[in-house]
């Protein structure tokens, strides 16, 4: 955790060049916080960014940011202690959870201000989250949810299933599309695919409603 007094260096990534010139100016003038580089996003600013390792990273193409499981926590894993926020974003609750399942500690809309910008970066670099009111609700209530369910061990042994796949059978079961699932389990729509396709081979099932079947017959539910 950096020290606001030596200042919290921060990155800035943005699409926008006109906008990442603005605002590495604003936040340049903002008290304790440092800008140590700015660009737009390329695998080629990768190398920028571990050379700067930065306490904080901005990020305002949730899209990029999601474009692959691995990138944030990627980029966590490289640079010690380093927070992500995503800024000028919507009140999406899928892309939401997705991106705090990423790793992102903070999700500030595109109406906030430069002031609250700066206070958001802050407050990460002091170890806290920050996301809107709202946006706070939805993630208790889709923790309770996934929390609601617990496996049981009969299917583990029965069936070798993991944890993350009995839990993904629980979900099918309920007739859940594969993005209903994700925005539940906090994983992308392409990462639930690949969970499922493991599992099917692993019960030796064909599809969806043969692998309930197989687990239903497995006592999977009682």
């Amino acid at each position: 955790m950096c020290s606001e007094q030596s200042g919290v260096e921060v990155f800035l990534l943005s699409e926008n060049r006109l906008l990442c010139e603005a605002l590495s100016r604003v936040l340049a003038a903002k008290s304790h916080i440092r800008v140590v580089g700015s660009a737009p996003f390329s695998r080629e600013t990768l190398h920028d960014i571990y050379a700067a390792s930065p306490d904080v990273l901005l990020f305002d193409s949730l899209t990029t940011a999601l474009s692959t499981d691995d990138l944030v926590p990627s980029l966590r894993r490289n640079i010690p202690n380093l927070k992500v926020v995503l800024f000028g974003m919507d009140g999406d609750e899928e892309k939401f959870l997705l991106a705090v399942n990423r790793g992102v500690v903070g999700y500030v809309l595109k109406d906030a201000s430069a002031r609250e910008l700066a206070d958001a970066i802050r407050a990460v670099a002091r170890g806290e989250a920050v996301c809107p009111p709202t946006l706070c609700r939805v993630l208790f209530e889709s923790v309770a949810r996934l929390g609601a369910w617990q496996p049981g061990l009969q299917v583990r042994k029965n069936l070798g299933l993991t944890r993350r796949e009995q839990q993904l059978i629980q979900l099918v079961s309920q007739g859940l599309t594969n993005k209903e699932i994700g925005i539940q389990l906090f994983l992308s729509e392409q990462t639930i695919k690949n969970h499922l396709r493991r599992m099917l081979r692993k019960i030796g099932a064909t599809d969806r409603l043969e692998a309930v079947e197989v687990c239903r017959a497995q006592g999977f539910w009682t």
